[in-house]
C-alpha cells in the first residue's frame, strides 16, 4: 500500500531515500534518554557538520563499528593508534579535527559520570517535557538554525570539555533527540513527543 502521510520537506514520501524516511518516522524529535544513543546522536551532527545528513545516515552503521557502537567508555580510551585507523577509514568522514572531538566528547562524558552525573541529566534543563513545538502556522523556513537554548547549552558544553559543539550543530543534535520538536505543521509526526505508534 502506498504511504501517502505528509513529511518535513527533508524526508518527502516515496521517492526519497528511504533511510531519510525512516529517520524521520522513528527517531528525528523522539526523546532519547540512553547514554550511547545520545553520545551517538551528538557525535553524528558533529560530522555531519558542513555535509548532508543522507551522507552521515548511509555511513552510519560504519561509523558505528569505527567507534565501537559509539560506548562513551570504549571512546574514550582511543589513542593515536586509533586515531590512525579511522583516519585510513574511508568509511565513514575523515576529519581529523572530528574525529579527535569525539573521543574527546567521550572523555568528557566520561568526567561527567565520575561526578555522579550524565549527558542525559545534563541536556535536561535545556529541553521541555513535553518539547517545545513549531506554532501551527510555521513552514520549514521559520524553522531557526540556532536559538538561545541552543546557544546556553553550546557554551555549557564547552565548559565542560566537549569541542565540535557550536551552537548549529547543538540545535541540530536539540532537534534530533527531541529536546524540540521541529516536525512541520503539516507532518504527520507534528506534535508526537513519542515514538510512533
Amino acid at each position: 500500500m502506498s504511504d501517502t502521510r505528509t513529511r518535513c520537506w527533508w524526508a518527502p514520501g516515496e521517492a526519497a531515500d528511504p533511510l531519510m524516511v525512516e529517520y524521520h518516522d522513528t527517531e528525528w524529535g523522539v526523546a532519547v534518554p540512553d547514554e550511547r544513543e545520545l553520545f551517538e546522536r551528538l557525535s553524528l551532527e558533529c560530522f555531519q557538520a558542513g555535509l548532508s545528513w543522507s551522507l552521515i545516515l548511509h555511513r552510519r552503521d560504519r561509523f558505528r563499528d569505527a567507534f565501537a557502537d559509539f560506548e562513551p567508555a570504549l571512546v574514550a580510551a582511543f589513542d593515536e593508534r586509533d586515531v590512525a585507523r579511522l583516519m585510513a577509514d574511508a568509511g565513514i568522514v575523515r576529519n581529523r579535527a572530528k574525529v579527535v572531538a569525539t573521543i574527546g566528547n567521550a572523555r568528557a562524558i566520561q568526567r561527567l559520570g565520575t561526578e555522579g552525573g550524565s549527558l542525559a541529566a545534563f541536556l535536561a534543563p535545556y529541553g521541555e517535557r513535553p518539547p517545545r513545538r513549531l506554532p501551527a502556522s510555521a513552514r520549514a523556513g521559520d524553522i531557526p538554525a540556532t536559538t538561545t537554548a541552543s546557544d546556553a547549552l553550546s557554551a555549557a558544553l564547552r565548559a565542560r570539555g566537549f569541542r565540535f559543539v557550536g551552537s548549529t550543530v547543538v540545535y541540530a543534535f536539540m532537534q534530533s533527540v527531541g529536546l524540540v520538536d521541529d516536525h512541520l505543521p503539516t507532518c504527520f509526526r507534528y506534535g508526537a513527543s513519542g515514538p510512533p505508534a
